[in-house]
């Protein structure tokens, strides 16, 4: 049987801003982020089942990444632990995600490696994440790049 790869693309909304930068992203604001999660498998090959010739459902790979990333990340404020007044931020409001990193959309993508990888249902590996911060410019994660 043949290994493939599926690919699932979600949608949220979030804002940031990085601590320390020189840059106007040092302010608060935000993006309509598009995160693509790949994984990679062997296609059920027992006929009897109902999900034969599936690497794994859409559905439940929908399921692990809403559960996880997108419940989390939509519509919240992304701030670095530390951060000027990002305690008091986060008493006030009701959905601010303190992370110990700097919330650039490459950390953000490795911080989803790490949550994802041991949450996939089934004998399906992470294979690839890309998440856009713009339309025009993205972060990927590739996992035989980091072996």
């Amino acid at each position: 049987m043949s290994t493939l790869r599926i690919t699932k693309e979600f949608r949220f909304e979030g804002a940031h801003a990085l601590t320390g930068y020189n840059g106007k992203c040092r302010h608060i604001h935000g993006h309509s982020y598009r995160l693509y999660i790949t994984v990679k498998g062997i296609p059920i090959s027992d006929t009897t089942n109902p999900k034969n010739g599936m690497v794994l459902d859409f559905s439940d790979l929908k399921k692990v990444v809403n559960d996880n990333i997108v419940e989390i990340f939509d519509h919240a404020l992304i701030l670095k632990k530390g951060a000027v007044l990002s305690s008091e931020i986060s008493e006030a409001y009701e959905n601010v995600v303190v992370v110990d990193f700097q919330p650039t959309c490459e950390n953000l993508v490795i911080y989803i490696q790490g949550i994802l990888k041991d949450r996939l249902p089934g004998k399906v590996a992470l294979q690839s994440i890309r998440l856009y911060e713009t339309p025009t410019s993205y972060v990927e994660w590739i996992a035989d790049d980091n072996r």
